[in-house]
C-alpha cells in the first residue's frame, strides 16, 4: 500500500516533460490517419457496391441467354 501511495505521489508532483516533438511526427500521424480513413472508406464502398455489381452481372447473363423473338 505504501508503494502505491508513493508512486501516486511521485506521479502527481512530477514536473512536466518539456520534450520537443518535431513536424515529422505530425506528418507521420496525419499520413497514417489519412491512410486508415481511406481504407475504411474504400472497404465500405466495396461492401455497398457489391450487390449492385452482382445484380448487373445477373441481368447481363439473363439477357444474353434469352433467345431472340422471331416475328
Amino acid at each position: 500500500m505504501r508503494k502505491l501511495l508513493l508512486a501516486l505521489l511521485l506521479l502527481i508532483v512530477a514536473p512536466a516533460a518539456l520534450a520537443y516533438i518535431g513536424p515529422g511526427a505530425g506528418i507521420s500521424f496525419f499520413g497514417s490517419l489519412l491512410n486508415t480513413l481511406l481504407v475504411l472508406l474504400l472497404s465500405l464502398l466495396a461492401i455497398l457496391v457489391w450487390p449492385v455489381r452482382y445484380l448487373w452481372k445477373w441481368m447481363r447473363r439473363r439477357r444474353l441467354r434469352k433467345p431472340d423473338n422471331p416475328a
